[in-house]
């Protein structure tokens, strides 16, 4: 692809600097073969109508290149046809610059036979004619392979853009695939856990011998649904992709996923809550979730802070401090989550303990 570009890039340094020399020493020849000769009025008209022609080529290729040939052919002046036949075929390709140039060629001969050389033997008309093709012939074919050049680039850009366009299609194909069969397996294993764990806590919640009991089993069971809940939304945008997060938790729903966690988290932010995007509000819930789910399974039974600060950035906090009990291990796929989310949305991730032996995980994210 970077080649096929340098070529391009070439093609058009041609087309800008060297045609533009070329055109001041074409126009340099007409008003040079004009002053060198004692031309007559007929003379000077050609010579000036080709001149112009020769400055709007571009806009009108046919007529420079007729221009041209009515001077080659009446006056035998070679120069300023270079400049139109290239031009020609460069911008017309094979056929048209073929009558083109035949016509200059025949029209050379009967010029040298007729005008030029009344009268006398034939081989001074077919030097004439010999030499004079190969001066027109070499400018077209010039024009004629740049033609063909930038044919072909434009050809292999259109099948490197093609098979990219293919390639994005496959690769699309293949990821949305790949997530209705993630969609599938999710469905299938921890849909139908939870939903059994919602219904026996459900269950244990009508049975329990004590408050206590039923409490924490009706908190089991909110939970449980709750999750139902996140995970259905989940699997639909697995699906059928992220086309509605509506549904999806915020910055508004930390104060309650706080509650639900327990006694033992405390919680600071403010009254009024700072505007966010969908993005950030998504990502700072999350930052949160996680990192309760953290403290409760590697410091059980700790005294855990929740800290939601506004201002230019959303600033969310979540310390824990050492627990009573031994932590389980963990993989870390939690952390890596979060600084996935994080940084998706824009913002900055610090997690480490703490100098008390607990642990501090810390975002900022952009409003």
């Amino acid at each position: 692809m970077r080649d096929l570009l340098d070529r391009e890039q070439l093609l058009s340094w041609w087309d800008g600097k060297v045609h533009r020399l070329l055109i001041d020493l074409a126009v340099a020849l007409v008003i040079g073969g004009v002053l060198s000769t004692q031309a007559t009025p007929w003379e000077f008209f050609l010579h000036s109508a080709v001149g112009v022609a020769l400055l709007v080529r571009r806009r009108f290729p046919l007529v420079t290149a007729g221009a041209s040939v009515a001077l080659i052919v009446f006056l035998l002046y070679l120069p300023p046809s270079w400049v139109a036949l290239y031009s020609y075929a460069r911008r017309h390709g094979a056929a048209p610059s073929t009558w083109v140039v035949g016509i200059a060629i025949i029209g050379t001969g009967v010029t040298a036979n007729l005008i030029r050389y009344p009268g006398e033997q034939v081989f001074p008309t077919l030097l004439t004619i010999g030499v004079n093709s190969a001066f027109y012939t070499v400018p077209a074919m010039l024009g004629l392979w740049l033609h063909q050049r930038r044919a072909l680039l434009t050809a292999a850009r259109e099948r490197i853009e093609r098979a990219e366009r293919e390639r994005a299609l496959l690769t699309g194909r293949a990821v949305t695939e790949e997530r209705r069969r993630i969609a599938r397996e999710l469905h299938d294993v921890i849909a139908h856990r939870a939903s059994v764990m919602s219904l026996q806590a459900g269950a244990l919640t009508l049975h329990a011998k004590d408050e206590g009991t039923a409490q924490t089993a009706e908190i089991i069971r909110e939970n449980s649904a709750k999750a139902l809940t996140e995970l259905r939304g989940m699997l639909r945008v697995l699906r059928e992709g992220p086309s509605d997060l509506s549904e999806a938790p915020t910055l508004e729903d930390i104060a309650e996923l706080v509650r639900e966690t327990g006694s033992g988290v405390r919680l600071s932010m403010p009254d009024e809550l700072p505007k966010t995007s969908g993005s950030t509000g998504r990502a700072a819930y999350r930052v949160v979730q996680e990192a309760l789910t953290n403290a409760a399974q590697h410091a059980p039974g700790a005294s855990v802070s929740v800290v939601v600060e506004g201002g230019d950035e959303l600033r969310v906090t979540v310390t824990n401090g050492p627990g009573p009990q031994a932590p389980t291990a963990g993989k870390g796929y939690g952390l890596l989550g979060m600084r996935e989310r994080v940084a998706l949305a824009g913002g900055s991730l610090e997690v480490g303990p703490t100098a008390d032996g607990g642990f501090r995980v810390a975002a900022v994210l952009p409003r």
